[in-house]
């Protein structure tokens, strides 16, 4: 059984990929809610909170934990690789490996939480493997709140103006390659892609869940039942999520009092 956490619902992208990759795998899903977002805290607190989430799905049995937030994939991910006894997968290096593959001209943009971004752990993950590429990372802190809110519509005049403030000096960069470093992004691919023309968006979730795949090996047969949980009302996250995800979730998601673990 797989855990799979972030702050919201932004790893959702993870769990689509990973039930479409592996469908007779159980998994558990804990969206952080109530503490939304992680990208404007401290590096203590993102461990804190990130050694919380883990310790969750850890009582609930499970064998393996994809971490689908950037932010924590960034700051946490060491910490958390030391202290659990099940292995732990980011979504760092899946994404950095993509782009390096996608990229015809070596110029790769980064956008991600201002936690992300400052770290320069996705900078640093794709010169390992190109040291001549051209890597421009770019702070997007408004995105996940947008997300969160559910303001994702391609034709949110609010979130298209954001989105093209954000993009600017990517697109004048002519990054052929763009990282989405937070799992909250991909909800937001029609819009990018609208704005960034031609540009290989890789989600980071996406392809962490590949990576978790590989990992595991041989998947079972059958269709496993995936359990959801929040930290706070899990009005919004029913909404957004199930519409994000293609099916109905409104009875099986339950709240938990995530400052117990």
């Amino acid at each position: 059984m797989i855990g799979i956490f972030d702050s919201g619902l932004g790893g959702l992208t993870a769990v689509k990929e990973l039930r479409r990759l592996m469908p007779g795998e159980p998994l558990i899903y804990f969206g952080d809610t109530g503490r939304v977002p992680y990208g404007s805290r401290s590096a203590a607190t993102i461990v804190k909170y990130a050694s919380q989430d883990a310790a969750f799905l850890l009582s609930q049995g499970v064998d393996a934990i994809l971490i689908a937030c950037g932010t924590v994939s960034t700051t946490a991910l060491k910490e958390l690789e030391k202290n659990l006894p099940v292995p732990v997968i980011g979504v760092v290096e899946p994404a950095a490996e993509a782009a390096v593959k996608a990229t015809k001209n070596g110029r790769i943009a980064v956008i991600g939480t201002s936690a992300t971004i400052r770290t320069g752990a996705f900078e640093a993950a794709i010169r390992a493997r190109m040291p001549e590429a051209e890597v421009i990372s770019r702070p997007c802190p408004l995105f996940v709140p947008l997300v969160e809110a559910g303001f994702t519509a391609p034709d949110c005049e609010i979130t298209r103006l954001t989105c093209e403030h954000y993009l600017a000096p990517i697109r004048e960069s002519g990054a052929d390659t763009l990282i989405l470093g937070c799992t909250h992004y991909p909800l937001l691919a029609p819009i990018l892609s609208e704005i960034l023309p031609g540009v290989t968006l890789i989600s980071s979730g996406a392809e962490a869940a590949k990576a978790m795949a590989a990992l595991r090996g041989q998947h079972s047969e059958g269709v496993a039942p995936v359990r959801y949980y929040v930290s706070d009302d899990p009005t919004l996250f029913v909404a957004s999520g199930g519409t994000f995800l293609g099916c109905d979730i409104s009875g099986g998601v339950e709240k938990i009092d995530i400052e117990r673990y």
